[in-house]
């Protein structure tokens, strides 16, 4: 019998999913690494249990103690699902520009949810540095600190990667994937590159980030914005990011993320949310640059129920001069 024990035996081992209309128009290969059916429902739920082992093998979690985090949502959402599974309380910083359905979620899984007002990073009272603050005012909590805790990328380095490396029996050419805290691009990138250097690592990154210039220029300043996406796109380069081989990037405008998902409904039946939306059409890019017979992998992060009041909405796509397909 193939029984898993646990929520965290259920992490991982995600399929990686042909996109048919994609890959018929481009001539490649257009792979997506199904993390929306992670137990948590992202690809964040890698991340959240790589961080809290990390704090329990160096012990500063002990038993019955809490998790605090700022996160947009799915980071969040992850960690309130292995808490629980391990006996630690939640508490989850978050800003108010994200969707309420987030906010929703993590309460229904027990999480103390503090919503802030959006403020830059540079900020004293934006929601990460709120975290990091509150965390270290509790006895017996820990800051899980996404951006900055190597363990984020470590989880896909030790995962993501070595699988979509066996899923393609190595025959993989490009691999793009947008970055917030940069762990998945990181952990990803520096697998494959060790296994085939050649392999090329494209950076997808929204409008009113800085991560687009950061790789094609080196400065890491803002592109105008903002982007409706949410969690990805960053002003700074965090540590998860810093030093990861990258060998280019890609910018989506919000209307061509909108066009794709709507698409990817409509046409294949997949309901996703706005990263995977950057991502595909990131990949969409690099496969039709590199030409037909080429195999481009990038990652379905999360499914679309929490970006209906947004993405799936006609009238706050049109306030936004954005339309649907």
């Amino acid at each position: 019998m193939q029984v898993l024990d646990s929520f965290a035996d259920a992490v991982g081992n995600t399929p990686l999913i042909r996109l048919n209309r994609l890959s018929e128009e481009t001539g490649c290969e257009i792979l997506g690494k199904a993390e929306f059916l992670n137990p948590g429902g992202s690809v964040k739920d890698r991340a959240a249990l790589w961080m809290v082992q990390g704090h329990e093998r160096s012990g500063a979690l002990q038993p019955g103690g809490i998790v605090v985090e700022g996160t947009a949502g799915n980071t969040g959402i992850g960690l309130a699902h292995v808490c629980n599974a391990r006996g630690y309380s939640t508490v989850i910083y978050m800003p108010d520009n994200q969707s309420p359905a987030k906010v929703e979620i993590l309460q229904a899984l027990g999480a103390d949810v503090r919503v802030v007002p959006t403020v830059p990073y540079a900020n004293p009272d934006n929601y990460q540095k709120q975290a990091g603050r509150y965390a270290d005012s509790l006895p017996n909590a820990v800051w899980a600190n996404q951006f900055d805790n190597l363990a984020n990328r470590l989880a896909h380095y030790e995962s993501t990667g070595p699988e979509i490396w066996q899923q393609t029996n190595g025959k993989i050419d490009a691999f793009t994937c947008a970055t917030g805290t940069g762990g998945t691009l990181a952990g990803v990138s520096r697998y494959l590159k060790e296994q085939k250097a050649e392999v090329e690592i494209i950076l997808a990154d929204p409008m009113g980030s800085a991560l687009y210039n950061w790789v094609t220029t080196g400065d890491a300043t803002m592109t105008p914005g903002p982007s409706m996406t949410e969690g990805i796109g960053n002003s700074r380069v965090t540590d998860n990011l810093d030093g990861t081989p990258i060998d280019g990037a890609v910018q989506i405008a919000d209307q061509a993320m909108v066009t794709q998902v709507h698409r990817l409904l409509k046409e294949e039946g997949w309901f996703f949310g706005s990263s995977t939306g950057i991502n595909v059409c990131a990949a969409v890019e690099v496969a039709q640059r590199l030409g037909p017979g080429h195999v481009v992998a990038t990652i379905l992060c999360d499914g679309g129920s929490k970006y209906q009041s947004q993405l799936f909405n006609k009238d706050y796509l049109k306030e936004r001069n954005l339309v649907t397909p």
